[in-house]
């Protein structure tokens, strides 16, 4: 099979399998839940069981059961024909507990019993009654536990505030494709600052972080990790290139991210931002193949949260910026052109990641409902 019908082959294998042109997923993942504020009757909060709501409910239930299931239990017992045994006067009362259907039996008490709607009535009005105070319950709960909203607020950051920052960072970044970490090159290498500004330097990666190369089901994964990091600088890149080999060419449809931040005293929380991208345009989803000198940069903006609901807990929230994609071809002609062309043998991309160092996010609980914890 020729290089470029194989590579075809295997793109439109890899394209099926990923989804939208853009998927994000991004926020606090908590092993206990912590969300943004939203209202208290908020229809995704009231599906949001607690454990306590869930006690209220599972009461309620087994309540209901055992109601129903004992009026049924009784109709099996005999009345007996002078109106006097204990069932018969047991039934008699629940035909008097009717005070949502028949209820003009108030008004002949004395007379037997003689319709069953009206027994049936004391019974399902007794359930009504038990499932709206159990129902009610579970909400007075959902109003109480929520009398506290998270409040963020932003301030202006000092270096000796940024210097408290120290998190775990990792960097994950699969060029979705066939290829492999032998075509990588040029890996190795931090630039911080901006060309042409004072504040410009190039340094060893290794200064900054740990970083690899692992081979996967989707592509080559670049994995950038650095422990107990203080952010001093604020404009990162790193840039990379994937080579052609024989019978290998460097072409990718697409490109998927996973960064976190974990602090470093506290492994329970962290914050990540993950997605996918494999389009180089949003206005129409037609494959493409990411090939050429041009790099691909995706962008990413760092900022700084401390969780005073958390013991003051201090995070490194990641969020995607954009994507700048570079060289990429939609036509299969275009494709099979370039493969011919040396000058195109490569793909380049950039992680450009924005330090938002001047203000901090201060999150904490604010009471609306009253003296509260």
């Amino acid at each position: 099979m020729r290089p470029w019908l194989l590579l075809q082959f295997q793109q439109q294998q890899l394209w099926a399998e990923l989804g939208s042109d853009v998927e994000l997923n991004s926020g606090v993942d908590y092993e206990s839940t912590l969300t943004f504020p939203e209202t208290i009757f908020s229809f995704d909060s009231i599906k949001k069981f607690t454990q306590s709501q869930a006690v209220f409910l599972e009461d309620t239930l087994a309540m209901l059961l055992f109601w129903l299931g004992f009026c049924l239990l009784l109709r099996l017992f005999p009345l007996g024909t002078d109106g006097r045994s204990p069932w018969f006067k047991i039934r008699w009362w629940f035909s008097r507990l009717d005070i949502s259907f028949a209820t003009r039996h108030w008004l002949d008490d004395q007379q037997v019993v003689k319709k069953r709607k009206t027994e049936l009535g004391g019974t399902f009005s007794i359930a009504s009654w038990m499932l709206f105070i159990g129902l009610f319950a579970a909400l007075l709960y959902q109003i109480i536990s929520k009398r506290s909203v998270e409040v963020h607020n932003v301030r202006a950051t000092n270096a000796p505030d940024l210097a408290a920052f120290l998190n775990d960072l990792e960097f994950n970044i699969t060029t979705i494709s066939s290829m492999s970490c032998a075509q990588l090159r040029g890996l190795g290498s931090l630039v911080t600052g901006n060309p042409g500004f004072v504040d410009y330097r190039v340094a060893p990666l290794s200064n900054f972080a740990n970083y690899s190369c692992l081979n996967t089901t989707k592509g080559p994964t670049i994995t950038l990790k650095c422990n107990n990091c203080q952010l001093t600088r604020d404009i990162l890149h790193v840039s990379w290139q994937f080579i052609d080999l024989p019978n290998n060419p460097a072409a990718a449809i697409g490109f998927q991210f996973n960064l976190t931040a974990k602090s470093h005293a506290d492994k329970k929380h962290l914050n990540f931002v993950s997605g996918t991208l494999k389009n180089a345009s949003n206005f129409e989803d037609k494959p493409v193949t990411f090939r050429g000198a041009f790099p691909n940069i995706l962008k990413f903006n760092l900022f700084p949260r401390i969780f005073h609901n958390l013991r003051d807990l201090k995070l490194i929230q990641p969020l995607f910026h954009e994507f700048l994609p570079g060289s990429s071809f939609s036509e299969i002609n275009q494709l099979q052109t370039s493969l011919g062309n040396s000058k195109d043998g490569l793909i380049n991309t950039t992680l450009y990641v924005n330090f938002l160092s001047s203000y901090t996010v201060e999150i904490d609980n604010q009471n609306i409902l009253g003296p509260g914890e």
